[in-house]
């Protein structure tokens, strides 16, 4: 509990901005209200009295609308959300091995752990969020157990550990809880050039997820040349995935920042490297290959505001080869991101037919997501949006 359900909502509003680091004037700017519109709202001199309005303040401040209203109402599946990201949070947070507490059970050998985690991994991949919820916060002790009468054969499963519940933390638009875990990964790493470079890519995520995007693309371009080869004709494709990675993820913490020349610039520069990998790989858990750039070219498009670049291209992407080889959570979100861009098109048809895909590959996307419910209840609102989804928001208590 935080203590921002005992606010007014005016006052909620104020307090989640605060945690969403945006200003008055950004809020203002991204709901296309004046900064003294917003002002007013905060000191309660302006009532939110619109659905729609409550709605739109949501998915800009990437929480639910049930939040906002406060009073104990919480839409479908967001208590027990709450509840498993607590769990995590106390497992991050717990420090038994450095205070010398007894086991509470037997200590997993490293190549138990490492497949622990190899599933726990495979799990998040194919989107089944609620299991990754329930799994890590034994896995994170154990990890911690391993590792410490075994620092050098512990530390990569460790990373890992703190990788895999980064990455989930951001799904779940929890970047303060994400930072605890990318925090602890880059500690762990440090020392070694590859594990260094696979915990920035979280740290890139969890940067930009937090507001801090200039911040994103300086950490991750750094992380990016350092284990960049002299000549990437010759570069080890496991490295060349993790370059390419973290010049994608600069690439969109650049064009969220609004450098948009540099946001394309970074993504040529990672489809070089992708050329040199191929499709079908999954390096250091990032699926980078010519189609993963492909996609992340689509979603600086969309950053940018270039809807119709974003949604010509996704069209012929989905045809690829490429496409069905990538993991179903990196389809499926970034089909949201998609969908995001079709309602800029003034396309709220065609943005409801993605959602349609997203939801049969991976329910969680958009049934545990905040930014998926988000999505989900902007398309529910539109006259034109399929009865199904419609439905689907309804039953979330997003519609």
């Amino acid at each position: 509990m935080d203590g921002s359900e005992l606010l007014p909502v005016g006052r909620r509003v104020a307090y989640w901005r605060g945690r969403r680091k945006l200003s008055q004037q950004v809020l203002a700017d991204r709901l296309g209200k004046s900064k003294s519109w917003v002002d007013k709202v905060e000191r309660g001199v302006r009532s939110l009295d619109r659905v729609s309005t409550l709605q739109d303040l949501a998915a800009v401040l990437r929480i639910d609308t049930g939040i906002l209203l406060g009073g104990g109402v919480q839409p479908a599946g967001v208590a027990g959300r709450v509840e498993g990201v607590e769990r995590i949070r106390a497992a991050l947070s717990a420090y038994e091995v450095a205070l010398e507490r007894p086991a509470a059970r037997r200590v997993l050998s490293v190549e138990g752990l490492a497949r622990e985690v190899a599933h726990v991994w495979t799990t998040f991949q194919h989107a089944r969020y609620p299991q990754v919820v329930d799994l890590l916060p034994q896995l994170v002790s154990d990890a911690q157990r391993t590792h410490a009468p075994d620092p050098g054969r512990g530390r990569m499963p460790l990373v890992e550990v703190y990788r895999v519940s980064a990455a989930l933390l951001v799904k779940l638009g929890e970047p303060d809880v994400a930072w605890l875990a990318v925090d602890r990964a880059m500690a762990a790493a440090t020392g070694d050039r590859v594990l260094v470079a696979a915990a920035a890519v979280q740290l890139g995520q969890v940067l930009r997820a937090s507001g801090r995007a200039r911040v994103a693309k300086s950490v991750t371009l750094t992380a990016a040349y350092r284990i960049a080869p002299p000549v990437v004709e010759f570069g080890d494709p496991a490295e060349l995935s993790l370059c390419g990675t973290l010049l994608v993820q600069a690439a969109l913490a650049a064009a969220r920042d609004g450098d948009d020349s540099a946001a394309v610039e970074l993504i040529d520069e990672a489809a070089e490297m992708a050329a040199r990998v191929g499709d079908g790989y999954d390096h250091h858990r990032t699926g980078f290959g010519p189609t993963a750039v492909e996609l992340a070219r689509i979603a600086v498009a969309a950053e940018r505001g270039d809807a119709e670049e974003a949604v010509a291209r996704h069209e012929k992407v989905t045809e690829r080869d490429g496409w069905r080889w990538l993991s179903t959570e990196h389809r499926a979100a970034y089909l949201i991101d998609v969908a995001r861009a079709y309602l800029h098109a003034d396309d709220p048809v065609n943005a409801g037919q993605v959602l349609i895909e997203a939801d049969r590959i991976a329910p969680a996307e958009i049934r545990r997501r905040p930014a998926g419910r988000d999505v989900l209840a902007q398309v529910a609102r539109d006259p034109a949006a399929p009865a199904t989804l419609t439905h689907l928001a309804a039953t979330l208590g997003v519609g």
